[in-house]
């Protein structure tokens, strides 16, 4: 690439999920391709051959067809049950009260940033990979970038889409380590219950299996949540007694667990800031680093994303930073407090969790509200 191609509208640093969404979008909203940089670490195939399980909520569903990277391999989720451990009272959700095919699906990181990967394609969009940005400079005219391979690249506007994980973050304006560890895995079960997804409350944290069944004879992706001293106890269990412990974690209701995939573990944490300056904008897990009770951070960033893109769309201009900033700010807020509640509230084993589990009863009661958290989920607050 000379010299002279390295000059955008807009560049996006980090081509994850959310980062290739915005190219997309901004494409759909008017900006040429070539006129937009994507700029990672990784190479293409890396990130490709990435095998974590992501849950996408209806309303990103539809943001995905949007750009023409939907349809692509996944699990349809008709169904969520919602319990506490040891108490009474559940909720289930089902995507017949709201006319839908689906009230999300389970799909593979790889997969997703394939398909938006080939859309970016499709529309000319620049790449610069493996790269990373080392510095930069903003201006009044501009945003210049200089990256680890000596080249500068000059943009009207540059987008923050690279986030990591909590823990490998510089720290957030809200900012709260759960002191959990989400072991992640994959889990065959004796008695499948398909397209149904399970969020189960522990003393230690949420446990949620959610439906995967890919045709390798797994079935669930599996995220639980405990106490880092136990994680690092239970990681090192063999295959029959993690099985087990997941049994006694989660109970009956799928029958037994009978395999399992290798295990990895990360840290959780609450890490947000609404960042922005004249030309600068965070987006996505840059923004904000949620725990994964309820699955709501890639859907909190796919939105970030289209309306970003509607923003900038008018113009590459710094007026549309600032009304992203206030079009995002009551979705980000509500999204950001109702799930640092939900993993904070269900955790341990006082006196309040009796109250919280029959609250579940009354949610499953009340169609109303069930209905409305079901939309807040799906669509974020609209």
């Amino acid at each position: 690439m000379n010299q002279e191609a390295l000059d955008f509208d807009v560049a996006v640093c980090g081509a994850g999920p959310v980062g290739l969404a915005l190219a997309a979008f901004l494409v759909r909203r008017g900006l040429p391709g070539p006129r937009i940089v994507l700029i990672d670490g990784k190479a293409l195939g890396q990130a490709i051959s990435d095998p974590r399980s992501i849950a996408l909520s209806w309303g990103s569903v539809q943001l995905l067809e949007e750009v023409r990277a939907w349809p692509l391999p996944a699990t349809p989720i008709h169904e969520i049950h919602v319990s506490r451990r040891g108490q009474l009272g559940r909720s289930l959700m089902d995507r017949g009260e709201h006319g839908l095919p689906a009230l999300g699906y389970v799909t593979r990181y790889g997969q997703v940033v394939d398909a938006l990967a080939r859309a970016c394609e499709r529309d000319g969009v620049a790449v610069l990979r493996p790269a990373r940005v080392e510095s930069f400079d903003e201006g009044a005219e501009g945003v210049n970038l200089r990256l680890d391979d000596g080249r500068e690249v000059r943009a009207q506007v540059a987008v923050q889409a690279e986030g990591g994980v909590f823990g490998q973050q510089e720290d957030k304006a809200q900012r709260r380590d759960y002191a959990q560890t989400a072991i992640i895995a994959r889990v065959t079960a004796s008695q499948p219950l398909p397209h149904r997804a399970f969020e189960r409350f522990t003393d230690e944290g949420p446990l949620a299996l959610l439906p995967q069944d890919d045709g390798d004879g797994h079935q669930y992706a599996l995220v639980w949540c405990m106490r880092p001293e136990r994680a690092n106890a239970v990681l090192a269990l063999g295959d029959e007694q993690f099985l087990h412990a997941l049994g006694e974690a989660f109970g009956l209701r799928l029958g037994r667990f009978t395999a399992a995939s290798g295990r990895v573990a990360f840290p959780l944490g609450l890490n947000a800031e609404a960042r922005a300056s004249t030309r600068t904008v965070a987006i996505g897990n840059a923004a904000q680093t949620l725990h994964p009770v309820a699955g709501q951070g890639l859907n909190l960033g796919l939105r970030d994303a289209a309306v970003l893109a509607r923003a900038l769309g008018r113009g590459a201009k710094p007026s549309a930073i600032q009304a992203f900033m206030d079009e995002r700010a009551r979705d980000r807020r509500l999204t950001i407090g109702l799930t640092d509640a939900m993993a904070r509230a269900f955790v341990g084993a006082g006196p309040l969790q009796p109250l919280l589990g029959l609250g579940l009863g009354a949610l499953d009661i009340v169609k109303p509200a069930r209905m409305l958290l079901a939309e807040l989920m799906m669509f974020g607050r609209r």
